[in-house]
């Protein structure tokens, strides 16, 4: 596992934002099988999105043979809802990308067969070759997607129960009103995430300094989903000054000094 640490969330999102174009760039000089990638949401990954998004109008990475995956998506809300991920996605990247619409991937929250929609997006995974990169968060409990404490390390996409801390969380996007933050989502598994060939997430910020030294420090377990990164090759954290304050100085001297 890398650590790399940024003075702030805005250089740490930009340096992330530089490392995906660098992935896709390489990718495409070396065949034309397309670059498939995983996205998250919430207020982490914006900075990092602005950035690829003045990155391709700059001509500096295209998306065009790009085929992305988006992590999960709120059960019953309306697609065309603000806070629905579909929404979200589409303001913050989407819009402002060459990535062609049939190549964008989110899961359908109001199918009428759940369980049905979750394993074909697992299908349509493995059909496009599998993830080149996925792009993650942490949750202040450590959960990445939607795969809280406690969830199996060897889940896979899936219909999970939101925890009432997740949802208390995320009620700052429905008025800060608990009640208006959907009770299920589908999510991408543990599993699903662990098994691209390389992982980056974000972690930014001191509410997520504890959840950061579980993912690093910690022992590999499911009370701390992130911390399945431990077992992966090529998985990366980038965060900020802000959020490093859990870690033993020794470990935050010995990143600091490799990247």
């Amino acid at each position: 596992m890398k650590v790399v640490i940024r003075e702030n969330a805005l250089e740490g999102s930009i340096w992330a934002a530089h490392y995906i174009a660098d992935r896709i760039n390489e990718k495409a000089a070396k065949t034309s099988e397309p670059f498939v990638i995983g996205l998250c949401t919430g207020s982490t990954p914006i900075e990092t999105y602005a950035e690829l998004g003045r990155l391709v109008k700059a001509g500096k990475v295209s998306f065009k043979n790009v085929i992305s995956f988006n992590m999960d998506e709120y059960v019953g809300l309306p697609e065309s809802h603000p806070e629905s991920y579909h929404s979200f996605m589409h303001k913050n990247l989407f819009d402002f990308i060459d990535e062609p619409a049939e190549n964008i991937h989110i899961l359908n929250g109001n199918a009428k067969d759940l369980d049905a929609e979750c394993a074909a997006y697992e299908e349509a995974i493995i059909k496009a070759g599998g993830f080149d990169l996925f792009l993650g968060g942490i949750g202040e409990d450590g959960h990445i997607a939607f795969n809280e404490p406690y969830s199996s390390l060897n889940s896979r996409t899936r219909v999970v129960d939101l925890t009432e801390d997740t949802r208390i969380v995320n009620s700052r996007f429905f008025d800060n009103d608990m009640n208006k933050v959907p009770k299920q989502a589908l999510s991408v598994g543990v599993a699903t995430v662990t098994g691209s060939k390389e992982v980056v997430l974000l972690v930014m910020g001191p509410k997520k300094a504890r959840a950061l030294r579980d993912a690093v420090e910690g022992p590999c377990s499911h009370k701390c989903t992130a911390s399945a990164l431990q077992l992966h090759e090529q998985a990366t954290i980038v965060c900020d000054e802000a959020s490093v304050g859990e870690l033993t100085v020794n470990a935050y001297r010995y990143f600091k000094a490799l990247y």
